[in-house]
């Protein structure tokens, strides 16, 4: 009977810590030096325009949306391109011999992608707080919203990863579905300046509500009910890490 491997799991998770590491000006420092550059351009495009509806400069509102965003992104890219790599050198095969189970597996591979988010959203917030004056107003709600978020979207990135044959099948994932609906979440406004119709899909986009609440847990302001959300977010989480835990047990496209 199989009693658990967690020195193996350990070894997988440190693995894929390291291999991130290993290009951290790529991986940590890159996506700080993009979202200042956002900050520069639209700090010049608005000035010091307010967001209707919120009572806050758009330069306050734009930092937390940023942040996420940039964890998100790392969080889905780490999972992902680890697996594709692994698969288009046909390495994969490892893994899948490998005395792990699948919960091993997985948990290795998503707890890598959220301390990958993590540290990217601390390097940008401690690049980005000599520009504006963050005092968190929940900080139990910005551990929760960038934990579920970088969980979440550690979990596509591994789904994304076994579903793909090649990098051109990641690429159709991330530019077809990530990032459109990352930046319909409200990431650079407010979705209540968006049409009725666009308000009620939005409800939908489990991205808006990460967005938004991290948000809210910085400024005390947001869109969307904060207990909606956090109900959407862990709700979405757990579905996927489930997701991921029934596909890598029958090897989902690993075995073909």
């Amino acid at each position: 009977m199989y009693s658990g491997n967690p020195r193996g799991a350990w070894t997988l998770f440190t693995r894929e810590v390291n291999r991130f590491l290993k290009v951290k000006v790529q991986t940590i420092v890159a996506p700080a030096l993009t979202a200042i550059l956002y900050l520069v351009v639209f700090r010049y495009a608005l000035g010091d325009r307010g967001v209707p509806g919120l009572g806050i400069d758009y330069f306050t509102f734009l930092i937390p949306g940023l942040v996420m965003m940039s964890m998100l992104q790392n969080a889905f890219a780490n999972t992902s391109s680890s697996i594709i790599m692994a698969k288009v050198m046909n390495v994969h095969v490892y893994l899948l011999m490998a005395p792990l189970s699948a919960v091993e597996v997985v948990g290795a591979f998503i707890a890598a992608a959220v301390l990958r988010s993590m540290l990217v959203g601390a390097v940008l917030l401690l690049t980005l707080s000599p520009f504006v004056d963050l005092s968190p107003a929940h900080i139990w709600m910005i551990l929760l919203y960038g934990i579920c978020g970088s969980i979440l979207m550690g979990g596509l990135g591994l789904i994304g990863g076994m579903w793909s044959k090649k990098f051109d099948d990641m690429s159709l994932i991330n530019n077809f579905l990530i990032l459109p609906l990352t930046f319909l979440s409200g990431v650079f406004y407010s979705v209540k300046q968006l049409p009725p119709l666009w308000q009620q899909l939005n409800a939908y986009n489990p991205f808006f509500y990460l967005i938004d609440g991290f948000r809210f847990g910085f400024l005390g302001v947001g869109d969307s009910d904060p207990a909606t959300a956090a109900g959407v977010v862990v709700a979405a989480a757990i579905l996927t890490v489930l997701a991921c835990w029934y596909l890598w047990s029958i090897g989902w496209r690993l075995k073909e």
